[in-house]
C-alpha cells in the first residue's frame, strides 16, 4: 500500500504559526535558493558529501522533477516545510522499502531563523504520522551526528527510541561521520499520533 502523490499535510496540532508540508514546485526557486544560500554553512555541515568530492550540478528545475519522480515510484515522500506562507525548510522520507520490511527514514532542514521554535519537530511529527498512517509503513528511522544538539533535540521531543550508534555511517564534510539511529514502530504508538504523543494528548484515536 502507498499513499498518493502530490499530497499536501497540514500539520493539525493546534499550535500556531500555521505549518503546511506541500511539494516543491518550481516557482519556489528563487525563495528555495534564497533559503538555501543564507544557510548555507548552517545547514551544510550537517548534510551528506560525495566522497570523491565532486558536486553534481543540477538545475532546479530538474531537481524538482526528480523528487516528484522518486515520489510518484513510491521510493521517497519530499515536502517543503511552509511557515504562515513563507518556506522554511524541507522535511523527507526516503529510502522507502515495502514487502517484508516496510520501513523508511526521514531527513529534515530548517532555516536558522525558524530553529528553535518548534517548526522541525511539528513538521517530523506530522511525517511520521503520514508514514505510519496513510502509508501502511511500520518502521521509520532518524539518522543524527552526535554534534548535531538542534536534531538530537527533535527526535527526543518525539519520543524516539534510541537504537545506538552507527560507526562511519555517511559522509559529510570530507570525512565519514557516525551517527545516532532513533526510530518509532506502529508498536511504539499504540494507536496513538507521534504528534499527539508529543502533546502528551491522546488524540482521536482514544475516543
Amino acid at each position: 500500500m502507498s499513499a498518493r502523490w502530490p499530497v499536501s499535510l497540514l500539520v493539525n496540532d493546534g499550535r500556531m504559526p500555521r505549518i503546511l508540508l506541500r511539494p516543491l514546485v518550481r516557482r519556489d526557486q528563487r525563495e528555495w535558493e534564497a533559503l538555501r544560500s543564507v544557510n548555507a554553512a548552517y545547514v551544510g555541515r550537517w548534510e551528506p558529501t560525495p566522497p570523491d568530492g565532486v558536486l553534481p550540478r543540477v538545475t532546479f528545475a530538474n531537481y524538482v522533477r526528480s523528487l516528484n519522480r522518486d515520489a510518484r515510484a513510491g521510493n521517497l515522500v519530499p515536502f517543503a516545510i511552509e511557515v504562515a506562507g513563507e518556506l522554511a525548510g524541507q522535511v523527507h522520507l526516503f529510502g522507502v522499502m515495502r514487502g517484508s520490511l516496510q520501513s523508511a527514514a526521514a531527513g529534515y532542514w530548517v532555516g536558522e531563523r525558524f530553529a528553535g521554535q518548534g517548526v522541525a519537530t511539528r513538521s517530523l511529527a506530522t511525517l511520521l504520522d503520514h508514514a505510519l498512517g496513510p502509508m501502511a509503513l511500520h518502521r521509520v528511522e532518524v539518522n543524527v551526528r552526535p554534534e548535531n544538539a538542534g536534531s538530537l533535540a527533535v527526535v527526543r521531543h518525539l519520543g524516539l527510541r534510541d537504537e545506538g550508534t552507527r560507526l562511519r555511517y555517511l559522509h559529510i564534510e570530507g570525512d565519514w561521520r557516525d551517527h545516532r539511529t532513533f526510530a518509532v514502530t506502529t508498536e511504539d504508538l499504540g494507536g496513538i499520533r507521534v504528534i499527539d504523543r508529543w502533546r502528551g494528548d491522546p488524540g482521536p484515536s482514544a475516543g
